[in-house]
């Protein structure tokens, strides 16, 4: 049933692609010779030798989006992650297309590069359109209890109700907790967001075929890998999906390289993606992007510095001393958003707080405040994305506290974060915004970044 419900999701996304196809070809060609958005210099041609395009896309398309993971279904996948992957299918699609047309043409004829310019932009737009309005569409069938999947949570500790909040959260994406499994003997006939404690992870076989569980999620702590590897031997048995929560707090394995020295293999355990090549690549990146930025935010910086100016008369700016790359201090920037007397304080702010002012409510809100940060990475102090960078006092007290801390200063701080962008700003859980970025720095990639970046853009937008 769960193949057969896959199987059905992909060819909802492979026909929806397929129209995109048949609607882009004369929309571009409408776009290039009809509406003449560009003076056209060598007359119109016959839309027949346009047509003759069409069985090339129908095979690029689907065969490109295959290997870009499109026709992978996978329920959990934000809409920027397809947004990404959409767009480098599209690009990579139509620069094959354009290949292709130079040989597979008419004799005595060219292909107009306007014509295909348009052809992959407006094929990316009715792509994403197509997709989105498909996923919106199960999304509200789901949440109507529809189309749901039954999933079992083994771990009905921090990471397990974590991960139950989440799926609870999102019910776009269908699934349906029936239960956790744990043997912590306290927790016996117990529930956590409404969802029961159904015995102990011996039962799992029994509770699955109960239940008609269709996926298992095993989310114990990194002390009970020898359970979970037991637990992964019975669930593949049973013919159901098993997906594996890492405790990260307690788990940092770099993606390193393995050296060897005669013979003997040595895995460097604190080499991480971000080294190398990367980490030029990705400064040239925070460069350009901040310079970027500073242009396009450039009318803010006098508007701000003036209500700023008439609040108390004091400066504009607010420096402090924060911990980045390899712990060393340096001065971070904002526009002033507290009175004069309060900028000494060093408790964080709350809700409410009433040493901000009207005007650093404002900035505080749009996060505009942090935007003299852009001159901190344009000297390196900072990247565009990474772990939030916090006070030395703060950073000593922490990393004794959690052993895993220091960790964060294997990158440059970041203008915005993977924690951030998650809700965890302000005055949250210091415990998940390790986890998280740690999860960053194991995981980075450009892709990773730029997603980054436009759930900032979104959520700044709000």
């Amino acid at each position: 049933m769960i193949e057969r419900r896959r199987q059905i999701q992909v060819a909802f996304h492979l026909v929806g692609d397929l129209v995109a196809i048949g609607l882009t070809l004369p929309l571009a060609y409408w776009l290039r010779f009809r509406l003449e958005i560009v003076e056209i210099t060598k007359g119109v041609p016959d839309w027949e030798h346009y047509l003759i395009l069409a069985p090339m896309a129908l095979v690029i398309w689907p065969t490109v989006f295959y290997f870009q993971g499109l026709y992978q279904r996978r329920r959990i996948r934000s809409r920027i992650d397809e947004v990404i992957r959409i767009v480098t299918a599209v690009v990579f699609s139509t620069a094959l297309l354009v290949a292709g047309a130079s040989f597979y043409r008419p004799s005595d004829f060219t292909y107009s590069r306007i014509f295909l310019l348009f052809f992959g932009v407006c094929n990316l737009v009715l792509v994403v359109l197509l997709r989105w309005t498909i996923s919106s569409l199960l999304g509200r069938i789901r949440r109507s209890g529809r189309n749901l999947r039954s999933v079992l949570v083994v771990g009905a500790g921090e990471l397990g109700r974590r991960v139950v909040d989440g799926l609870q959260a999102h019910g776009e994406y269908g699934f349906r907790v029936v239960g956790y499994l744990d043997d912590d003997p306290g927790l016996k006939d117990k529930g956590f967001h409404g969802v029961p404690v159904l015995g102990l992870t011996a039962s799992l076989e029994k509770v699955v075929q109960f239940h008609r569980v269709d996926q298992v999620i095993l989310a114990l702590p990194n002390s009970a890998h020898n359970r979970t590897n037991q637990l992964i031997r019975t669930a593949g048995q049973l013919l159901v999906d098993v997906k594996v929560v890492p405790d990260l707090l307690h788990f940092f394995v770099a993606t390193g390289g393995v050296e060897e020295l005669d013979g003997i293999p040595m895995i460097d355990l604190t080499q991480i993606p971000l080294h190398g090549r990367h980490q030029i690549a990705k400064r040239l990146f925070d460069i350009f992007g901040a310079a970027a930025l500073l242009l396009a935010t450039a009318p803010l910086f006098p508007f701000a510095a003036w209500r700023i100016k008439r609040i108390d008369g004091g400066p504009v700016f607010f420096s402090q001393v924060r911990t980045g790359l390899d712990g060393r201090s340096f001065k971070l920037y904002k526009f002033r958003s507290m009175r004069m007397t309060a900028e000494d304080d060093r408790t964080w702010t709350r809700t409410g707080d009433d040493r901000i002012t009207p005007i650093g409510a404002f900035l505080r809100r749009t996060n505009f405040d942090e935007l003299p940060q852009l001159y901190n990475v344009l000297k390196g102090d900072m990247s565009l994305v990474g772990p939030r960078p916090e006070q030395p006092e703060f950073v000593d007290r922490f990393r004794t506290r959690y052993p895993e801390y220091n960790t964060r200063h294997r990158v440059r701080a970041g203008l915005t974060g993977w924690a951030q962008v998650n809700g965890l700003r302000g005055d949250t859980s210091i415990r998940q915004r390790v986890i998280h970025d740690i999860y960053y720095i194991q995981n980075w990639s450009f892709a990773l970044d730029l997603k980054i970046l436009m759930r900032t853009l979104w959520q700044v937008g709000k």
